[in-house]
């Protein structure tokens, strides 16, 4: 277990660079994966998997009867927050503008479902409890007036950052940062795959990332078996 600290991709023996050794190889699979954003609030981190989570589908049933507030104002956010109507008994949706950026379709889904509670214009201002969410204070940003609100789950849904430092300028990045391949796992460097949340792919799950796993190993396999190297 080491940490790498610098990649050079670009030649056809690959070298990945750590705090204790340099390792040559004929391929790289790239599994840096990607980092939710955060709000940045006082307990946020504190309460991870205690109320505060970043994944719908995974912690949703979870809080099966419960309250829960939804962060965000894109596709995911109201995706998530239609998802979560399935097991929760009330969701908050909260956005800082005063309208969403999500598709029409998923903004007239969202208005119209008896389960959530739309709040526009508002952020959270704090994380309420003492071990584990039992609410959130929230500012309205045209009124200034706060409201709490009792809940006992907060998704935060506001985006993801992925991991690519070690390769912004090597490999070809979409505009987002997510790193391009093909469906193959190629990037743009040859002998150098990716796999899971870093890739540019519309689903960002274990079980896609599992896939892209067994794709680029394959095709990693395949291109080392074609090269007569002599290290």
């Amino acid at each position: 277990s080491e940490n790498v600290i610098e990649l050079s991709l670009a030649d056809t023996v690959k070298i990945v660079k750590t705090p204790l050794n340099d390792y040559k190889s004929k391929a790289v699979i790239l599994c840096l994966g990607a980092s939710p954003k955060e709000l940045g609030l006082p307990k946020e981190k504190e309460f991870i998997g205690r109320g505060v989570f970043y994944c719908a589908t995974c912690d949703g049933p979870l809080y099966r009867n419960a309250a829960v507030a939804v962060v965000g104002g894109g596709d995911t956010a109201l995706v998530d927050a239609l998802f979560l109507t399935k097991f929760c008994s009330k969701v908050y949706l909260i956005h800082r503008r005063d309208s969403f950026r999500a598709v029409k379709s998923l903004q007239n889904a969202v208005f119209n479902h008896k389960k959530i509670e739309i709040l526009l214009n508002s952020v959270v201002e704090e994380i309420l409890g003492d071990s584990e969410v039992e609410g959130i204070r929230i500012k309205n940003m045209q009124s200034n007036l706060s409201t709490e609100l009792n809940l006992k789950g907060v998704l935060i849904a506001v985006g993801s950052m992925p991991n690519t430092d070690l390769v912004k300028d090597s490999v070809k990045l979409n505009e987002a940062g997510y790193i391009l391949t093909d469906e193959g796992m190629k990037t743009s460097i040859p002998g150098v795959f990716a796999a899971g949340d870093v890739r540019e792919k519309p689903l960002r799950q274990v079980i896609t990332a599992v896939s892209d796993g067994a794709v680029a190993s394959y095709m990693a396999e395949r291109y080392i078996n074609d090269l007569s190297l002599a290290f």
